[in-house]
This record gives C-alpha cells, structure tokens and sequence, in this order.
C-alpha cells in the first residue's frame, strides 16, 4: 500500500465518524444556537425570522410562571444536594468494597450497581410509585413499621422536590462508587504498608494516601456528574409528574421542556438551554481549572 492509498484508507475510517458527529451534535447545536435568535413558536413554525437577542433578555427579564430565578437556585440545591450524597455514599461504599476482608464482594458490587444499570423512566415510575400517598412502600413503612404519620409526598412542593432528590440519590451513587473503587484499586498497597509501619492511622491513612490519589479520577466525575444531574430531566419529569404540583418542582432542564414542548415557545426554549450551556461550560473550565484535575497526583 503506497502512502496515497495509505491515506486514502484513513480518510474512508474518519469521515463517516465526522459525518455522524456532524449529523448528531454539530448541525443540531448550530441550530439551536440560531433558533434562540429567532421568534420561533407556535405561530411561527414556518415563518420564523431573526430578531437578535430578544429572547435571551426575556430569560432574565420576562416575568414567568415559575419565576426564572427561583428555578434556578432550586436547581443548584437539586445539584448540590444530589451530588454530595453521590460522592459521600458512593466513596464510602467503595472503601469497603475495596477491603479484602468482606466475603462476597463480586456479589456485593452487582447488587449496588444495579440502580445505575435500570434505565431512568423505570427507576422514575418505579418511586413515584413508591410514594404514593395509600398504597406507596415509603408510607408504609413510615406508618406501620416507624409509627410515623403518612407522607402526602407529590402534593407538596417540598416534599415532591425531597422525593426527586431521593430518587436521584439512589439512582446516581452507583457511579461513583464505581470511579472510586477501581481509583482506590490503582493504589500501590506498599503505600498503606508503610503507613502502617509509621504507626498512622486509618483516618491519616484515609487523608493522607487514599482522598489525594483518587482526587485525579474523582475530581473529573463530580464534574461530570454535576453536569449529568444539573440536566437530568427524567427524574424530575417524571417523579414529580410534570413539576406538579403547580410547577413547583421545576428545575432549569424541566423548565425548557415546559417552554418548548407544552407551552410551544421554541426561541425562548433555545435561549434558555444556551444559558445553560454557558453556566455548565464556564462551571466546568473553572472547577476542572481550580481543583487541577488534570495535574498528577504525587
């Protein structure tokens, strides 16, 4: 093979990858960037125009139903909260996974990877079950087993959005007890061997040898899973019925769905996922900037 039909044979391998690619994410982006430019809606589907940047002033600026502002800081709890009880349980699940004195752990870890592993409409369907107000398990248990009053979960704006944190949490800490313990796994033991022979400590051990070097690999998926959970819309859709009740349980994903497929306002709906993108964008850089994510650990 000479190198023209060398190259020629590369060419074949890559461009129907970078077709798909542009099929898939770049001509859609691009579309959604100009749509949000644009007075696309219901009554302009065919005969939409350019109208510069309108609609991206009535995202800070147009008084909604639920306000703007307040779904976005119940979108930074909704992340916060999902994402410290993914880290903790998830961290804390695979240090003792990682300990050769537990029996069974293959079982173990299929067992725990499982809510990860059901797709999210069933995982959604299957708790908003669950907390029903007569038949749902939680409230059975609260009343027979705890003697606690029963839990009218989806009719209250705070309990309906504490029953999608929770269903959150259950579905996401799989992940990273995944990333932790095959971080915790790349670890050379003779690490802890000397440690051991220094007298530390298994909290010194913990804080000294075991957070620092799987910083490097957990510092990339809390990124991800902050991205990952800031757009999560199924749980939140589907739990809480629509943001029931009264669109109290809105988060911002849920609420460009609301703009764009309910309320058919399709440039508003655009606008507002590229605020989205933007505040994940530069949350990213900087986080990944601050903490040296990509910088060895030593």
């Amino acid at each position: 093979m000479n190198r023209l039909q060398h190259k020629l044979f590369i060419s074949a391998l890559v461009v129907p990858s970078f077709v798909i690619l542009f099929a898939v994410v770049f001509y859609p982006f691009v579309y959604n960037v100009v749509i949000s430019f644009s007075n696309m809606n219901l009554r302009h589907i065919k005969d939409w125009s350019l109208i510069g940047p309108q609609q991206y002033v009535k995202v800070f600026t147009e008084p909604t139903q639920p306000d703007f502002y307040l779904v976005f800081i119940k979108t930074i709890i909704w992340t916060v909260a999902n994402l410290t009880f993914h880290v903790v349980i998830g961290v804390f699940l695979a240090l003792l996974l990682n300990q050769k004195e537990i029996k069974a752990r293959p079982v173990f870890r299929t067992l725990l990877i499982l809510p990860w592993a059901i797709p999210q409409y069933i995982v959604a369907l299957t708790w908003r079950g669950m907390f029903n107000y007569e038949y749902g398990s939680i409230n059975i248990i609260l009343t027979k087993y705890m003697n606690l009053p029963a839990v009218e979960w989806l009719k209250s704006p705070t309990e309906a959005f504490l029953a999608c944190i929770l269903t959150n949490v259950w579905l996401g800490f799989p992940f990273m007890m995944v990333i932790a313990l095959g971080a915790l796994q790349s670890i050379p033991h003779e690490l802890y061997e000397a440690a051991d022979i220094d007298g530390a400590s298994w909290w010194h051990k913990l804080r000294n040898i075991t957070l620092p070097l799987i910083r490097p690999v957990m510092v990339p998926a809390i990124t991800l899973g902050v991205v990952w959970t800031f757009n999560n819309l199924n749980i939140v859709w589907l739990v809480s019925n629509a943001g029931e009740p009264s669109d109290q349980t809105h988060i911002l994903v849920s609420f460009v769905y609301k703009a764009a497929f309910n309320l058919y306002r399709y440039g508003y709906a655009a606008a507002l996922s590229m605020v989205i993108f933007a505040i994940l964008l530069g949350f990213s850089l900087v986080f990944m900037n601050k903490t040296r994510a990509t910088q060895a650990a030593y």
